[in-house]
């Protein structure tokens, strides 16, 4: 692999970090289209993440991607400089339509503009922001008040202009605790035939509040923008963190982690089931699935002190170690909720009502998934089985005792991804069992601490997907610039692609079988 990265450019240079290779690549604007494109087309590599630096009027432009078609391939970035208050960078987004968001993203936030993009702007920001307000850029100070100025009502852009054609605006306002959304379905009768969304309603600035503060302190922002994704955000976190210092890790803190990166996997997927359940009406299966869930949310606050897992991650290890018998209690624990499970799942294959909502609805060609970047059980579920516990390994997850493989479907449906669902739970249960069984002795963290500056890249296989946390840290401990891409905001890209060309009332149905979390996207 490293050969064919030097073919497509020239001057690349791979070093091993974390035991895995990472490729630089330095990058005119004229070849960047060029470079990404072989790299997608060629080698398989699937993009990650775009990361955005300023310093001063100059611009770095980190392109990173991973995998490849062996799945060896480890990390390529890409890196584009500019310069300039507002510079002009070629978009990929054509070629690697997964880099659509991203492009606007980084266009809403910095000001730069990405030519041949086709739709830039109303994207993080929305009409209540003025224009020119771009509050990821270093002189933008999120304590002052900004301009007033009239502000212009938004009207969404329609795309269908058929006779006839109608939108129907569903959200950004929920009932239940779904956080905001807003989803514009056009049609010219009942089959939805574009859907238009609008997330960021409660955009939180989090990369901007980072800034200049302690590691410890961005912590507790990693683990709370998401809460129910809580221990595998820190965990990308600390991993980033521990990267920069060179911190090895005593051998049992990274096998706890993995045991709760599953814990967690499990009851968030159980969650889902809950939800699946709840959108086709079966009152009965959803307070049994919910039921699960509770269950699952007191094991973990009895056996790491938060139904979420908050505070259990620390830079350079865990804040508590779980002694061996707790572990195989909790197993245990956690083996008798999978039965129940495995029980439910069989009442809903046998329940045509429940079916007929699921199968050949909602469906994502493999294509499609590739083209769009879509990542975690939504991915599988349409043939992409891509997992970076596999592809990436972090923490216990590359020993060669512990054996798993991703699980994955071919048909791309709400069924396929119900299964999927299903399935990794089981394996979440099969994962923790092993670990508990060969925990090894000692510590749970490194004695000593020390941060340092320098820039790395975290990730986990969240519940929903790949989730990358990249940060520079300062010499003086704080820090300089942190990217968060959590799985949510990768999928609702392509949620589209499942809601279209299916009826109206398959639409929250589609919704529930994705699991995403608005909030994640909102960070």
């Amino acid at each position: 692999m490293r050969s064919q990265i030097e073919r497509i450019a020239p001057g690349s240079e791979t070093f091993i970090c974390n035991g895995l290779p990472v490729t630089f690549v330095d990058c005119a604007p004229d070849e960047l289209q060029n470079v990404c494109e072989r790299l997608t087309a060629e080698l398989g590599y699937r993009f990650a993440t775009l990361v955005v630096e300023e310093a001063h009027c100059d611009w770095q432009l980190g392109y990173i991607f991973c995998g490849g078609h062996d799945l060896q391939g480890g990390l390529v970035r890409v890196s584009l400089k500019a310069s300039g208050a507002r510079p002009i960078i070629p978009s990929i987004s054509a070629i690697v339509h997964a880099a659509d968001w991203h492009e606007r993203e980084a266009e809403d936030l910095f000001g730069l503009v990405f030519e041949g993009h086709p739709k830039l702007g109303d994207f993080v920001l929305h009409e209540h922001t003025p224009e020119g307000i771009n509050p990821m850029r270093s002189d933008f100070d999120p304590a002052a008040e900004l301009p007033s100025e009239d502000i212009c009502p938004w009207r969404p852009g329609r795309i269908v202009q058929t006779p006839g054609a109608f939108a129907m605006p569903i959200g950004p306002v929920y009932s239940d605790f779904a956080e905001s959304a807003h989803f514009l379905l056009e049609t010219v009768g009942e089959d939805v035939i574009r859907v238009i969304p609008r997330f960021f309603y409660k955009y939180r600035g989090l990369e901007k509040l980072a800034e200049g503060r302690r590691v410890e302190d961005v912590l507790l922002l990693a683990e709370r923008f998401s809460g129910t994704s809580a221990f595998a955000h820190s965990l990308a976190f600390c991993q980033a963190v521990e990267s920069i210092c060179e911190a090895k890790l005593p051998a049992r803190a990274p096998a706890l982690r993995t045991f709760f990166a599953e814990l967690e996997r499990f009851r968030y997927h159980v969650g889902v089931i809950a939800d699946i359940c709840g959108s086709t009406a079966l009152a009965v299966a959803t307070s049994q699935a919910a039921i699960l869930e509770e269950e699952l949310l007191r094991l973990c606050c009895k056996y790491a002190g938060h139904r979420y897992l908050f505070g259990l991650n620390i830079p350079g290890g865990l804040s508590l170690n779980v002694e061996d018998e707790a572990c195989r209690v909790l197993t245990g624990e956690v083996g008798s909720i999978a039965k129940r499970l495995v029980d439910l799942m069989e009442m809903l294959r046998f329940s045509s009502s429940f079916l007929d909502r699921l199968e050949q609805v909602g469906a994502i060609a493999k294509k499609d998934a590739t083209d769009y970047g879509l990542v975690g059980p939504i991915a599988r579920a349409s043939g992409v089985v891509r997992d970076l516990r596999i592809a990436l390994p972090y923490a216990a997850y590359g020993k060669d005792s512990l054996s798993f493989s991703a699980p994955g479907e071919e048909e791309g449906d709400g069924y396929a991804r119900l299964r999927v669902f299903f399935n990794e739970a089981m394996q979440s249960v099969e994962i923790m069992r092993q670990i508990a069984e060969s925990l090894p002795p000692g510590e749970v963290r490194v004695p000593r601490f020390d941060i340092k500056g320098g820039v790395s890249l975290g990730w986990a296989e969240a519940p929903c997907g790949a989730a990358f946390h990249w940060i520079r840290v300062r010499n003086d401990g704080r820090v300089a610039r942190y990217r968060v891409t959590p799985p949510s905001f990768t999928n609702w890209h392509g949620f589209h692609l499942a809601a279209e060309n299916f009826a109206f009332q398959d639409f929250p149905i589609i919704m529930a079988t994705f699991g995403l979390s608005n909030a994640e996207c909102d960070r």
